[in-house]
């Protein structure tokens, strides 16, 4: 009797990731058709600000009516969630979730160092994510924002910011390389 490998659609051990050059192509690619026909780069942290105006809009009508930032999004009878990046947002956790299914890599797992609890690493990822998405908001635009739309039409303020991100990563990751060792 011999033993049939049986290929399944969803692989058990992870296929390895593309090569960076292929995938920075395919970026480069997609970001060139996205504002071809859009008109509209990449970047996702307007959406987050379109949810929490929705939010807002519901509960406190009003004063989205009196935040001149807020009246663009939601004034009157606006919909904030009619926009394109809602979909590009959507889309993107969409195809994260898909290719990390397709490819063996779709787990729950907490990627820490040895000397941190899976409580602190949360708690840690939670306030680095809020300060990281405030900072987006004031810098009017994510990372992925500031550099791919940004440094692609040359934008002198998108490469400042990603040099400051950059650094100040760097003279962070001195200070917290504990929480990893």
């Amino acid at each position: 009797m011999t033993t049939q490998t049986k290929k399944t659609l969803f692989p058990a051990t992870p296929k390895p990731f593309v090569h960076p050059y292929f995938g920075g192509m395919v970026l480069g690619i997609v970001l060139f058709l996205a504002l071809l026909l859009t008109g509209n780069g990449l970047g996702s942290s307007g959406a987050t600000s379109r949810f929490v105006t929705a939010v807002t809009d519901v509960f406190a009508p009003a004063h989205v009516d009196r935040t001149p930032y807020l009246l663009k999004l939601a004034g009157g009878d606006k919909n904030p969630l009619d926009d394109w990046i809602v979909p590009v947002y959507f889309g993107a956790l969409l195809g994260g979730f898909t290719s990390g299914l397709f490819n063996g890599r779709l787990k729950f797992e907490t990627t820490k160092g040895p000397n941190i609890s899976n409580r602190t690493r949360w708690l840690m990822s939670f306030l680095g994510g809020v300060i990281f998405l405030y900072g987006a908001r004031m810098a009017r635009g994510c990372t992925s924002g500031q550099a791919l739309t940004g440094g692609t039409t040359l934008s002198a303020g998108s490469w400042v910011v990603m040099f400051a991100i950059f650094g100040g990563a760097y003279g962070l990751a001195y200070f917290v390389r504990k929480l990893w060792n």
